[in-house]
């Protein structure tokens, strides 16, 4: 016979062993969700530092081009700074280095340094010395010793020649007219290239040997 009570208290006991059981259905959902948000935190770490791997790159790449620009910058000076001073050098060798074979082609050869007045000017004096300098078989020698750009501004630029000069003829017959002598170039820029304007002796310095009298 069985007791209604005892029967009760069983019921409950199983009732309570049962609510006291864990949810095994529901484990596998929280062990994903655990399982989820390392999964996104990693993420989210992997974009931001992507995004910093990138920034920094870029502040990289502005840094070099910030400091990379005074660079080529003051080689693009100095460049042009060399062309300038080398046509300046090759203008003088050309006007004064001639023989009584080459003085009438002179002109034509000294035009591509100079500008239009300037040209004029040196076409005048070359024909007006052009015949004595025939008869009396002058050489003129220029040895170009130094070269220096003065001033640079935009496109115009001085330069400083200096220059070592002997003359021969058959009237000094073995003894040579020697004079040292600085030009200062006034130069400017004609389209792609560099010519000169004005060209005043700065000094002269008669270097000639004097025979005993």
């Amino acid at each position: 016979m069985t007791d209604p009570q005892t029967d009760d208290l069983e019921d409950a006991a199983a009732e309570s062993d049962e609510a006291a059981e864990p949810d095994e259905a529901a484990e596998p959902d929280e062990a994903a969700e655990r399982d989820a948000k390392p999964r996104v935190g990693r993420r989210l770490s992997l974009r931001f530092l992507g995004a910093a791997c990138v920034a920094l790159f870029i502040a990289a790449a502005a840094f070099a081009g910030a400091a990379a620009k005074p660079y080529l910058i003051d080689r693009a000076v100095v460049a042009t700074k060399l062309d300038i001073a080398r046509t300046a050098a090759r203008a003088i060798h050309t006007l004064w280095n001639y023989t009584p074979e080459n003085m009438d082609t002179l002109p034509d050869r000294a035009s591509v340094y100079l500008s239009g007045d300037l040209e004029s000017q040196y076409r005048k004096f070359i024909e007006a010395i052009a015949d004595s300098n025939k008869q009396a078989q002058v050489t003129d020698t220029t040895e170009i010793v130094g070269a220096a750009v003065e001033t640079l501004n935009g496109p115009e630029a001085t330069v400083l020649i200096y220059t070592n000069t002997e003359a021969r003829s058959e009237l000094t017959k073995s003894v040579p007219q020697i004079k040292y002598l600085t030009y200062r170039l006034f130069m400017k820029r004609d389209q792609n290239r560099w010519v000169v304007t004005r060209m005043p002796t700065i000094t002269s310095l008669d270097l000639t040997p004097r025979l005993p009298g």
